[in-house]
């Protein structure tokens, strides 16, 4: 399988940020990761770190003793979290958006009912269209026909009522960590 190219990031990059998410480049190192959220989650009280089935545990054992994480299961408290944390299988290039999968790890809570979702998406996972998550011949090898997953192209929007309104369906801010 190839690498993906500079072009595919900075393309995936633009279309996010056109679709109002936030990118930020990372190594993908667990402290710099952590070190990472941190930034990102600074205000944050109660931080939920869904299980990552792609990339290496020690990524989100690394997020797993940052302050303010809940170490309990309960949904209840998931719920009320300010930030949930999640791996991202896949991005479309094209779009900006990122595929979570709604595992038993915890991801439905995690990516859809903190006001900040951060999703942590490895570089190579990006794909330029939809239709590649479905192709063998991809780099990620038809990962999207083995997944119950869902995808997410900026922060929760809707205007169905009248002006814009952000954090309706889901989280008011997205942030997309780029693992190099």
């Amino acid at each position: 399988m190839s690498t993906v190219s500079a072009e595919k990031i900075d393309q995936f990059i633009a279309a996010a940020e056109a679709a109002a998410a936030t990118t930020e480049r990372v190594k993908a190192s667990p402290e710099d990761v952590a070190e990472a959220v941190s930034r990102g989650a600074v205000d944050a009280k109660r931080i939920v770190v869904a299980e990552a089935s792609d990339l290496p545990p020690e990524i989100f054992a690394a997020c797993r003793v940052l302050p303010g994480v809940i170490q309990s299961q309960s949904r209840k408290e998931w719920a009320a979290a300010d930030v949930g944390i999640t791996e991202a299988f896949a991005g479309i290039a094209r779009t900006g958006t990122v595929c979570i999968e709604l595992s038993d790890g915890g991801a439905a809570y995690a990516s859809l009912l903190p006001r900040l979702h951060i999703a942590l998406l490895a570089k190579e996972n990006i794909v330029e269209r939809p239709a590649d998550l479905f192709d063998e011949g991809t780099r990620i090898g038809a990962r999207g026909l083995n997944r119950n997953f869902v995808f997410v192209t900026g922060p929760s929007a809707t205007a169905d009522m009248g002006p814009l309104v952000r954090g309706v369906h889901g989280p008011h801010q997205l942030h997309i960590l780029i693992l190099e």
